[in-house]
């Protein structure tokens, strides 16, 4: 009798077990189809949001690009992706100038330069730039209209929500992302060149000799193109997180959170499935010059 009772308390307890599992897959499924649903909505509601929402929409590209309050008076998100990238392309000629030396092809550090500054870091530091600044900023936002019964007062009194709140702010950040990437990419350059020739005593002749025989401009293009990949992507994840908060302040906060996870998560994951598609295999080195 003890030995049926404790087969069947082990049975009970693995069912329930087993229950709690499948209703936590079927609450992750959920949410997934949730947030590709508002996904879809914003995408597509952002020809509404230019058109009806116009000023709306350049007042937040002026807010997320250039900030406001204390961050404007440092020039908003620009320049902190600008001092972001300076950091990485010192990083980048330092490391490559020492690696290279080790080996005795220290010359080429100009190629180092060109190729991962316009590939990954540059791009990357852009992403994680508007992530930190600009998404979290309208998490933040979002989340605090949410709780305050904002978004639902917009609602009843006729105002379409979705793209009066996401889509502007998809549209603003895809264009904020440009200067940001822009100076990305010039800060990099000159903090590789300065660090090179400046530092390590390199020829500024025999620099710019490699960085312009392996630097290709189709890779700034796409390089380019994953920039804007990112700003949507940053965007609407942000977005996501902030309309649907819940839970009072903290609630807020903890939305904000995900929302940075998740948000730099998938800057690298772009990153990875742009070099993909874009390089594949080959690499695409460019020997002209």
């Amino acid at each position: 009798m003890t030995i049926a009772t404790g087969r069947a308390g082990g049975f009970d307890r693995l069912r329930s077990k087993t229950v709690v599992r499948l209703k936590s897959s079927k609450k992750s499924l959920d949410e997934i189809g949730h947030q590709a649903d508002f996904y879809r909505k914003s995408i597509l509601e952002i020809p509404i949001a230019v058109k009806n929402y116009r000023r709306e929409t350049v007042r937040l590209v002026a807010e997320v690009a250039l900030g406001n309050g204390a961050l404007a008076l440092i020039g908003g998100t620009v320049v902190i992706c600008g001092f972001l990238t300076l950091s990485a392309g010192t990083v980048v000629a330092l490391q490559g100038y020492v690696s290279l030396g080790n080996i005795g092809v220290e010359a080429l550090t100009g190629f180092f330069a060109a190729y991962v500054n316009v590939r990954i870091a540059a791009p990357v530091i852009a992403g994680v730039g508007l992530a930190a600044t600009i998404g979290a900023g309208a998490t933040a936002q979002l989340g605090a209209m949410r709780i305050s019964e904002e978004i639902d007062a917009l609602e009843v009194m006729g105002v379409r929500s979705v793209p009066y709140l996401a889509s502007t702010r998809i549209v603003a950040g895809m264009i904020a992302i440009i200067p940001i990437y822009s100076v990305a990419v010039i800060a990099s350059f000159i903090a590789s060149r300065t660090i090179t020739v400046v530092v390590w005593g390199q020829s500024g002749g025999v620099y710019d000799h490699y960085f312009a025989s392996f630097l290709n401009p189709t890779d700034l293009l796409w390089s380019f193109l994953q920039a804007i990949l990112m700003g949507l992507v940053v965007m609407l994840i942000h977005t996501y997180f902030g309309y649907n908060a819940s839970g009072g302040p903290a609630g807020v906060g903890e939305a904000v959170g995900r929302a940075v996870r998740a948000s730099l998560a998938a800057v690298v994951f772009v990153t990875l499935a742009v070099s993909l598609a874009v390089y594949g295999v080959s690499g695409n080195f460019n020997f002209a010059g």
